[in-house]
């Protein structure tokens, strides 16, 4: 018989929504306050990006598809993003869920999860 972490989706592990929506907030200090990539987000609504960014992650935690956001190419297109941007953001997301005492091998499932997008985000 399988334990109930076993059957549980990242996005149930972690606490669902509300969990997810203060690691988002957290990671977006992490990155405001980094000026590696914070050039990214001069211009950008940080309130709409924070629960747009919160939809996205519950989804791909395994979370309900509220996600309606641009493709991962299409959102990135024109940044010109390398590879020492990804890792910085890939960095502070661990960082975050590590700040809201996710499991090690839970955060490495994330940021696996992360490292799949990397064609979509990279040099567009």
């Amino acid at each position: 018989m399988k334990s109930v972490d076993q059957t549980m989706t990242l996005y149930e592990k972690i606490g669902g929504e509300p969990a997810i929506a203060k690691v988002v907030d957290y990671f977006y200090e992490l990155i405001l306050a980094d000026d590696t990539v914070n050039e990214f987000f001069k211009n950008t609504d940080m309130e709409k990006q924070r629960k747009h960014q919160t939809k996205f992650i519950s989804f791909a935690l395994g979370g309900p598809n509220q996600y309606s956001g641009f493709s991962m190419a299409r959102a990135h297109k024109g940044m010109n993003l390398q590879p020492v941007h990804f890792n910085a953001v890939a960095n502070h997301l661990s960082e975050a869920l590590a700040h809201f005492e996710v499991s090690k091998p839970d955060i490495d499932q994330v940021i696996t999860h992360v490292a799949s997008l990397k064609d979509d985000i990279l040099y567009k």
